[in-house]
């Protein structure tokens, strides 16, 4: 099989170090599935990894984890959506053809034409059969923000009637975080930026916040959940009042733990977007050789839902 396209990161620091470049195209191991991507996605994690901008007191577990210098697999990017090109010897639960989704885990690899994954979902990654009414690009906004947004709500158990709070609710996670607690039954506020209130009251917002706003604080009531899907790097004189006021297993965050690759959670969302129930949102699209454009782009903390790449 002839070299493929891959984005690769060449040293950690800002986006310029990610470059294009030729590599072989990977070879499935018998437990493994050759995916032939389609889309990739550009997440928060793409950014920590490629940057190493972590906090001081992980900087050396994360240098330990996945690179000295650089990342230890030199192709980045953790989402993908695509189909399946090739499965190894010992593979029964996908097969050639499959259109798949989900995301690499610690192995990475997800900005290139081609990629290996196990057939079994573990830290190394996961993939799921993709809904049948999604396109790739919208694919990889519902493994990663759809993950998140279950996993985290998940936590909150909450019931029909409860008062829901998103902040952060125009990004990936967010937007999907919206849409699952409403169809929970949740009276669901969102906290965005002025600009982002028409996204989120579409998404089933009943109440939006802008956390810029200086009265905001003082609008904040009681609430059941409060989803932090931002993350502790980005704060606001809301997010402190709420961290403040909620109690400790009621105030939960992106941040609070690694994410799970599941697939029991990968085909529930699966069934949920099938359903009409969510629908992933998409920022912007960028093609593979704009990867330094993009990585600028979700670095500056404004997009509204996922930023895809298109790569075949």
């Amino acid at each position: 099989m002839p070299d493929m396209n891959a984005v690769v990161c060449t040293r950690y620091g800002p986006p310029e170090v990610l470059v294009v470049t030729r590599r072989p195209v990977p070879v499935p191991r018998d437990d493994e599935v050759l995916v032939r991507v389609h889309a990739a996605s550009v997440t928060n994690s793409d950014i920590f990894i490629r940057s190493s901008s972590v906090p001081l007191h992980m900087l050396i577990p994360f240098r330990l984890g996945i690179g000295i210098m650089r990342p230890r697999n030199e192709i980045i990017g953790e989402v993908l959506a695509g189909v399946v090109q090739e499965t190894g010897a010992k593979v029964r639960r996908l097969h050639a053809g499959d259109r798949v989704y989900g995301l690499t885990g610690f192995t990475l690899g997800a900005y290139a034409e081609y990629a290996c994954l196990k057939d079994e979902v573990s830290t190394r990654g996961g993939l799921a059969v993709m809904p049948a009414n999604l396109g790739f690009e919208a694919a990889t906004a519902a493994a990663y923000g759809g993950l998140l947004a279950l996993q985290y709500l998940d936590r909150g158990n909450i019931q029909p009637g409860q008062k829901v709070l998103i902040y952060g609710a125009a990004g990936t996670s967010g937007t999907t975080a919206v849409q699952y607690a409403k169809h929970l039954g949740a009276h669901v506020t969102g906290v965005c930026s002025a600009g982002k209130a028409d996204l989120v009251r579409s998404l089933g917002a009943d109440t939006i916040i802008d956390y810029r706003d200086r009265d905001a604080v003082a609008r904040l009531e009681v609430y059941d959940v409060v989803l932090d899907a931002v993350g502790k790097k980005r704060t606001s004189a809301v997010r402190e009042a709420l961290h403040r006021a909620m109690p400790a297993k009621k105030f939960i965050s992106i941040d609070d733990g690694p994410l799970e690759i599941s697939l029991e959670r990968l085909n529930r969302i699966t069934g949920l977007i099938e359903a009409g129930v969510i629908t992933p949102v998409t920022d912007r699209s960028y093609r593979l050789d704009e990867i330094v454009e993009a990585h600028r782009y979700v670095e500056m903390g404004h997009k509204s839902g996922n930023v895809a790449i298109t790569i075949t």
